[in-house]
């Protein structure tokens, strides 16, 4: 069996790698990187660190307009999906790579198999939720995180192929905690809060990335600020002096090891990420995330994970608001990627 997965930003090399793994001596995997992401340390260092296979292909499609940028990948993974004729296609998540491969799968008539389905966000302003629904509805397989994302899918009327299997990410937590691998990659840093930002809501606008700086700045610890490249070109295009905020180190974009050990030695963790409200609960960390809401929304059980959006002069006060209990099953126990693959078998036979 021959199966293409596509992957084009930081979250889906996260997934990618237990997949990668749970596929060899079972079926033939190959990959097309779209280049969504394409800077060093948003894509080359993920491939590198966790030593994954490289992309059997490379589109360089980079940065665009949602249109444009879909449209470009479209065509060029149609190109090599015609070519190399694979059995079924696999997609992670809900970018515009997502989108790209699964329309293609569809219209090719291959099997597609959604990695992270089920989730909504019930705001179709942003873009990812309306990717995340419309690849939902063209699957043949299911993937599903936890029952929530089970029930969203049987409300549209999806319940045909639809599999509660647990997290993909949970799998890569587990094995580089169990494995010990963050251990070189700890900061020099002490009493810090972690922090990423990049979501259009929270930085396309001077006045509000300027509030949220403001409100990181007061904190009563240190901020450590990993910088999205897009965020900091905002930055500098507001004209706003970073140096500014004298309670912020603003560093590069993380490594996956870095981020991790990051926020493992952190007190807490800040971010509108869909990715890292899991990673701080499976690390035992507070997390505010700064959404009116979220598609992890177990994360919210025990005030484990806060939304703030419009007030942030809450957000000292919540950061201290550490829960006291921890679900160690929540999504899954860590053996997502060996079900999935078993199951994509088991449909292609």
């Amino acid at each position: 069996m021959k199966i293409v997965a596509i992957i084009g930003a930081r979250p889906q090399f996260i997934k990618h790698f237990p997949f990668e793994l749970a596929c060899r001596g079972k079926v033939e995997l190959m990959t097309i990187h779209t280049g969504q992401h394409y800077d060093t340390n948003m894509s080359d260092v993920f491939f590198n660190q966790l030593k994954m296979t490289q992309p059997s292909y490379t589109l360089h499609i980079g940065s665009g307009a949602h249109g444009a940028q879909t449209g470009k990948m479209m065509i060029e993974i149609e190109k090599i999906v015609n070519d190399i004729t694979p059995d079924g296609v696999v997609v992670y998540g809900d970018t515009n790579s997502t989108l790209a491969g699964a329309l293609v799968a569809s219209k090719l008539h291959i099997p597609l198999f959604h990695i992270e389905a089920g989730l909504r966000s019930f705001n179709k302003k942003m873009p990812e939720e309306v990717n995340r629904i419309l690849t939902d509805h063209i699957s043949d397989l299911l993937f599903v995180p936890s029952a929530i994302g089970v029930q969203n899918l049987k409300n549209e009327g999806v319940e045909l192929g639809v599999s509660e299997v647990g997290d993909i990410m949970k799998d890569l937590v587990q094995y580089v905690i169990a494995n010990d691998l963050l251990k070189s990659h700890r900061p020099n840093e002490n009493d810090f809060f972690y922090t990423t930002i990049h979501r259009p809501y929270n930085t396309d606008g001077k006045e509000r990335l300027k509030y949220i700086l403001e409100a990181l700045n007061q904190l009563r610890k240190k901020v450590v600020f990993s910088l999205h490249p897009r965020t900091r070109n905002l930055a500098h295009n507001y004209d706003l002096n970073l140096e500014d905020y004298t309670n912020i180190k603003f560093i590069e974009p993380q490594s996956y090891f870095s981020n991790l050990a990051y926020l493992q030695c952190s007190a807490g963790l800040i971010t509108d990420s869909g990715g890292m409200q899991k990673e701080a609960y499976w690390l035992k960390k507070k997390c505010v995330t700064i959404r009116k809401e979220t598609e992890w929304k177990e994360t919210l059980n025990n005030s484990a994970n806060i939304l703030l959006f419009d007030d942030l002069s809450g957000l000292g006060k919540e950061l201290q608001n550490v829960p006291v209990g921890w679900d160690k099953t929540l999504y899954g126990h860590g053996k997502s990627a060996s079900e999935m693959v078993d199951k994509i078998i088991h449909f292609l036979k």
